[in-house]
């Protein structure tokens, strides 16, 4: 039992610790929160009196159960005193003139016999009369056990499930109160586990838990009362000992939890080079630099794996140290306690056993009971951050009845002086002191760059925001006066990318008002221009549009929502590029739609498509978060200002490039909102932009610094993959837990260490059958007449506690260190390996949102550890485990096999109450998670579309939504407690009824067959000691199953092939390397973006030496061009030829030594200047010489020489320590270390001052002779000096030549050139 409780206290201490040591820099910062935490008992505000009362009742009935073993101590203790009475008297009457008269035994000539002075002898003690009447002791207090423990579960946890239910429903509704900006500074991911992790952790800590506790503490206090009502000398001697195990417990805790510090320090270390690397993982594919990262990602393994190594070796130390002190209180305790019994005759031998049992139990409870305390110390943190939203109040609150409702609705809109900036952002300023007037039935047009504020006037209209300073107003009254429900009740609005609601398409449109009959929901299709597709379908109104509409075109989805802005006659209609997202023909049938319903109503038109914009009967330019200039179509041409620079710029893109309808604004711009709409929504995306951003902005362009493009691209996976977590379990399901024999083969040349840790354990695994061996000898001596030969035996006894005690040490420090050195080995090797192969996968790979380097990192942190479950320290649970079994079945059948076999039919409850326990526990868990799902699939679209409800004002009817999907996982709640409860009480009361069965069959075998007392004690314990180590080693399996999981997804790493090789032996590989480039009618699409073609069939080539410079507007696949010479990706048709081979068939790290790269963002590692530029070349260690010459080149050693430490200087974490133009110049010189070929530069200039772009330029133009250079760029100045221009539009070239062939032409690039218009 005791070691039941250690390993119960150090499962526990454990996670926390290592948790601990992770936050320990966040709770500094918490500190000053966290002295607010919420009280213990203020987890149960929400809840009634009837709740109070079912814990009331299920406490005391907790209070009770807690007292059963220590009453069972009792029970025992009169039936140890029984069988040696009876042993007595059987020695006794061997001898012939003895007999048994009244009760005492007299000499057969009637004289009363007496050993010594005075001493009377008693006899006839009917042993089975006896047992019979202990059984139903036993029995009485089993069946006491069942009732209470069921109701101590059922009513505990029934009541936490009521509190729950109501606690999850107040919060949600409360979070649909809150204002948009709320959500800006808090991710979908977060509230969705908030709703269901953290309301669960608070739920644990009210529910069963709390009711163990009480027990527990119960139990501790009976038992002591127990020691000492029997025999108070002895009590104290065993709690003057029981401190030193206390004190190693806590000693073994705080090292463990030092040590996991250190180790996770230490990873934290191979971690962040993990995660520089996989950040900047196209810079290392450029340079070559796999192997070399490879390396020094496994030396920082090396650090974390010694520490792994000394925490397993300190907890074998400790844990042998805690089994030597309890083995020597075993010896302690028995040697005084005997001495209490035979010489002073204080105790009974059934009392000593009372009184240190009674003792030890309380002991083990307290031990037991602390990690109930955990979970009431996460329950009080999580309830911490839902009880502060439950109580925060919204500064928006659109659920209440506030504000006037106007009588008459005109539908004038002025801003006056608004200034704005999103609560997400505060220091970026998007609307500056804007004023704008929206005259009643007019058509008003916003237009502008990106990011100048035309969407974020939209939201403030519809009160998403408030203003910082100045108002909106609607026909004169300021908006935030009028009831906010009321008001976008007014407005329809229509956006570029329409949200959809799992449903079907009639209640779709019944979104804009419900409740309304299904001839006005035809009449608003109608008026979309929607009823005749609507009509066409199967279904027809019935047809359901799939997760977020997945299953409708663009076209339709975009209908389907203007019919549901227009169910709602609105006075005020808002269109945010409604159009922008659909191709020409579905275009032109929106749009008809839209002409058709602006009659008569305020419209506000965002657009890019400016054709769509020209009969608005008010334009209104945008720039920087002001109204710049406000006309007609015809008005604002004559000014030449913003709206003129965007239409000659879309005009060009339409003559020029054939059949592209979106010009160069439109293919930016549509982004913008895309960006808005969503990003801001659902930070889930925001939160996957900013890692799309570090994987890509490396090398490109497309994905750089312009972060609108980046949005696009991730938006459009956005609406590939509905829902991000749900897309990870899929692929969890499908994976096959790995064979063990697949993990144990990585661990194979460490099998000395491992056979020497079964060694450990198989001694560890036999001592506690041997400890039940030694109680039952300490019994039978009681039963000895010769006080010497009493005396002598018990010595011996307990010098043989002592030397197990003493073996213990050894086997169980023998046990931690081999298995935690063989654990922490395998651990290291498939870090290494995981890290490598994800190394070798293509840059395709990256773009795959569960594969960002965030993601990458945690999964190299976390699954490579958890394998270790399977092999090291569960071995070693496993074999301790079966020798367990093994000694304890040999000693049982040996001495009895009778007894045994009665036994054994109890043995398979005992150990399933175990496992039971462990699985109940589990089981529920997961129960609880999938029935919990509904709920949460509501929640979460509810979240991730808050935006668009927020529009429509449906808050309230997803509220009562989620409130009936709670419904179904409460009742399964309730009706799993009973379950709970009854097997609880089951697994409790199983130990009392094997008692009663085996004693009252051990009462008859030692009077019908004459077997001894102490046999009976001995069968017994071993076998119930084994019974419970059967079910610890059961409830081992969780970690075992979890191990096979993590161990799958690593080898599913490990055997993915990359489509394009990276191995230095793959592909020709040839002399006298020209750089000749050629790209042949190449089409791409990103395999992120399968929808969107990058490239439409690029033609263009460069001779060995020329330059070739690229121009054209953001995403037309410039960028694009530049990663597939590198191969990062290969052309989906069409070739690129590189001295007349195709690239397919050249060897990835030849091609690659060959070409030198320079970006816009160079990525530096967190090393010295000097180790920067020697990554130029990694096949080779670059001399000292051969930097400064690179660096002189680039000029960049002056400023060298000017640092304290030159060449040694660290550059900080992404080259943070220097300025941009100092970072550009050693990517320059990194590039001309390498001596290559071919020079790529992708806009090495544009993020630049003046000053530091004429050196940069200088120093590139001094690096581009002799090589075949391309050159991207957006200053056009930086490339009228190159052999060939290609001017880019949509992934085509539309012009070539040199910058004088160009200009008089007079096409594109002579309007860029004289427009001075930047392209992006």
């Amino acid at each position: 039992m005791r070691s039941d409780n250690m390993k119960k206290t150090m499962k526990f201490t454990l996670p926390t610790d290592i948790a601990n040591q992770k936050n320990g820099d966040e709770k500094k910062q918490k500190k000053e929160q966290n002295t607010l935490s919420v009280g213990y008992f203020q987890l149960f505000r929400f809840a009634t009196w009837k709740e109070i009362a079912m814990m009331v009742v299920g406490s005391v009935c907790a209070l009770i159960h807690g007292a059963a073993p220590p009453l069972m101590l009792l029970v025992y203790g009169m039936m140890t005193n029984t069988f040696v009475l009876y042993e007595l008297e059987v020695e006794e009457m061997k001898d012939p003139n003895k007999t048994c008269q009244d009760d005492i035994i007299h000499w057969i000539n009637g004289s009363v016999y007496e050993p010594d002075e005075n001493v009377t002898v008693a006899c006839g003690v009917d042993i089975e009369a006896q047992m019979t009447l202990f059984a139903y002791y036993y029995i009485g207090i089993g069946v006491g056990v069942l009732f209470l423990s069921y109701f101590q579960i059922g009513l505990w946890v029934s009541a936490a499930a009521r509190q729950t239910l109501r606690i999850r429903k107040i919060y949600f509704r409360k979070v649909m109160q809150m204002q948009i900006g709320w959500f800006d500074c808090i991710s979908v991911g977060e509230l969705n586990t908030r709703l269901s992790d953290d309301i669960n952790k608070l739920n644990n800590a009210i529910a069963d838990q709390a009711s163990f506790f009480i027990e527990r503490v119960s139990t501790f206090v009976f038992g002591f009362m127990v020691g000492f009502i029997g025999g108070w000398k002895l009590t104290l001697v065993v709690i003057a000992v029981s401190p030193l195990i206390g004190v190693a417990a806590g000693l073994m805790a705080m090292a463990v939890a030092s040590l996991t510090g250190r180790e996770l320090k230490a990873y934290a270390k191979a971690g962040a080079v993990a995660d520089e690397v996989l950040s900047s993982i196209r810079t290392v594919a450029a340079f070559g630099g796999e192997d070399k990262e490879t390396n020094r990602y496994d030396q920082n393994l090396v650090e974390a794996q010694n520490w792994g190594v000394k925490k397993g070796t300190i907890i074998g130390i400790f844990q042998g140290y805690l089994w030597c002190i309890i083995f020597l209180t075993f010896a302690l305790a028995f040697w005084y306690g005997s001495q209490l019994v035979i010489d002073t005759k204080e105790l009974s031998p059934g009392t000593l056993i009372q009184v240190f049992f009674g003792v030890l139990i309380a002991a083990i409870n307290l031990g037991q009971a602390s990690p109930c305390l955990e979970a009431f110390a996460s329950g009080r943190a999580a309830a911490k951050t839902i009880f502060e939203t439950i109580d925060r109040e919204s500064e928006i609150n659109c659920m209440s009845d506030e504000g006037h409702k106007l009588d008459r609705v005109k539908g004038d809109i002025e801003f006056h002086n608004v200034t704005f900036h999103y609560p997400s952002r505060p220091e970026v300023m998007i609307l500056n002191k804007l004023s704008v007037q929206v005259k009643a039935d007019e058509t008003t047009a916003f237009v502008g760059p990106s990011g100048s504020g035309k969407s974020t006037a939209v939201q403030l209209i519809q009160r998403f925001y408030d203003p910082k300073e100045g108002t909106v107003t609607l026909d004169g009254h300021d908006i935030r006066s009028l009831n906010i429900k009321w008001l976008r009740s007014l407005i329809g609005i229509v956006e570029q990318e329409p949200v959809l609601f799992a449903t079907t398409i009639a209640d779709n449109i019944r979104f804009g008002k419900p409740g309304v009959p299904m001839e006005e929901v035809i009449r608003a299709a109608k008026e979309a221009n929607a009823y005749n597709f609507i009509m066409d379908l199967p279904q027809k109104f019935d047809t359901l549009v799939g997760e977020g509409g997945g299953q409708m075109s663009g076209g339709q989805k975009q209908r389907i929502a203007i019919a549901r802005a227009l169910i709602r006659n609105p006075k005020i209609l808002l269109l945010d590029m409604a159009t922008s997202a659909l191709d020409n023909e579905s275009e032109a049938v929106v749009q008809k739609a839209l002409d058709k319903v602006r009659v008569g109503r305020t419209t506000i038109s965002i657009a890019h498509r400016l054709s769509t914009i020209r009969k608005a009967d008010v334009i209104v330019g945008f720039e920087r978060g002001r109204a710049v200039e406000k006309g007609t179509h015809g008005e604002l041409l004559k000014k030449e200002g913003v709206y003129f620079t965007l239409v000659t710029l879309q005009n060009h893109g339409v003559s020029d490039a054939t059949n592209v309808a979106a010009g160069k604004v439109a293919a930016e711009e549509n982004l913008e909102t895309k960006t808005r709409t969503f990003s801001r929504g659902s930070c889930r995306i925001s939160k996957r932009s900013s890692l799309r951003l570090r994987s890509h902005s490396n090398l490109s362009s497309d994905f750089g610094p312009d972060t609108v493009s980046t949005s696009l691209r991730i938006l459009s996976s956005q609406t590939i993959t509905p829902d991000l977590p749900e897309y990870e379990d899929e692929e969890d399901e499908h994976l096959e837990p790995a064979p063990i024999s697949r993990i144990l083969k990585y661990n194979q040349s460490e099998w000395p260490y491992m056979l020497l840790g079964s060694l450990g354990a198989a001694i560890n695994g036999s001592v506690n059958p041997i400890y039940a061996l030694l109680f039952s000898e300490i019994l039978g001596t009681f039963a000895l007449t010769d006080v010497n030969e009493q005396k002598r035996q018990i010595n011996g006894i307990c010098i043989l506690f002592c030397i197990v005690a003493v073996t213990s040490i050894f086997s169980q420090y023998l046990q931690g260190y081999a298995f935690a050195k063989s654990g922490e080995l395998l651990t290291r090797r498939l870090r290494k390996l995981g890290f490598q192969a994800m190394l070798r996968q293509d840059i395709g790979w990256y773009d795959d949102f569960r594969n960002s380097p965030g993601a990458l990192t945690t999964r190299l942190a976390t699954d490579a550890s958890m394998v270790q479950g399977a092999t090291g320290s569960q071995i070693g649970m496993i074999v301790n485990a079966l020798t367990n079994i093994g000694a304890s079945f040999i000693i049982a059948f040996y001495f009895s096999w009778k007894l045994a076999l009665v036994i054994l039919c109890f043995l398979p409850f005992i150990g399933l109450s175990g496992l039971f326990q462990a699985k109940m526990l589990t089981g529920f868990a997961n129960e609880d998670k999938k029935a919990m799902e509904e709920a949460g699939q509501v929640s979460g679209e509810a979240l991730a579309n808050i935006r668009t409800i927020a529009g429509l004002t449906k808050e309230s009817s997803f509220v009562e939504s989620y409130d009936e999907k709670l419904e179904c996982p409460y009742k399964s709640a309730k009706k799993r407690a009973n379950i709970y409860g009854l097997f609880f009480g089951l697994s409790q009361s199983v130990i009392f009824m094997a008692y009663a069965a085996s004693f009252r069959y051990g009462g008859y075998l030692v009077n019908a067959e004459g077997l001894q007392y102490v046999i009976v004690f001995r069968v017994i314990s071993t076998v119930v000691i084994s019974g419970t180590a059967l079910g610890k080693a059961s409830s081992f399996t969780p970690d075992y199953a979890k191990a096979k999981t993590a161990a799958a997804h690593l080898f599913k790493l490990l055997d993915q092939r990359p489509k394009i090789s990276t191995s230095s032996t793959d592909g020709d590989k040839w002399e006298n390397f020209k750089g000749e480039i050629e790209f042949v009618n190449c089409e791409f699409t990103y395999p992120s973006r399968p929808d969107v073609r990058v490239l439409k069939g690029l033609t263009v080539s460069v001779k060995p030496g020329q330059t070739l410079a690229f121009v054209g507007s953001s995403g037309c696949g410039k960028s694009t061009s530049v990663q597939l010479l590198e191969r990062f990706y290969d052309p989906d048709q069409g070739k690129v030829l590189i001295d007349n081979r195709p690239s397919q068939s050249v060897n990835v790290p030849f091609l690659r030594s060959r070409i030198g790269i320079v970006s816009q963002e160079p990525v530096l590692f967190d090393c010295s200047i000097a180790e920067n530029i020697q990554y130029g070349d990694n096949t080779r260690s670059v001399s000292m010489e051969e930097i400064v010459a690179a660096a002189k080149q680039a000029y960049l050693h002056d400023f060298v020489m000017t640092l304290p430490d030159k060449y040694e200087t660290q550059v900080g974490a992404q080259g943070s320590q220097l300025s941009r133009g100092q970072k550009q110049r050693i990517a320059i010189a990194r590039a001309i270390v390498r001596n290559p070929q071919i020079l790529l530069l992708d806009e090495a200039t544009s993020a630049l001052d003046t000053e530091s772009e004429k050196i940069v330029q200088s120093a590139l133009d001094n690096a581009r002779k002799g090589r075949t250079s391309i050159v991207i760029a957006h200053r056009l100045s930086t490339i009228q000096n190159a052999d060939i221009i290609a001017v880019m539009s949509n992934g085509v070239v539309i012009e070539r030549g040199t910058h004088d062939e160009l200009m008089a032409k007079t096409g594109a690039y002579h309007k860029l050139v004289t427009t001075g218009a930047s392209i992006s």
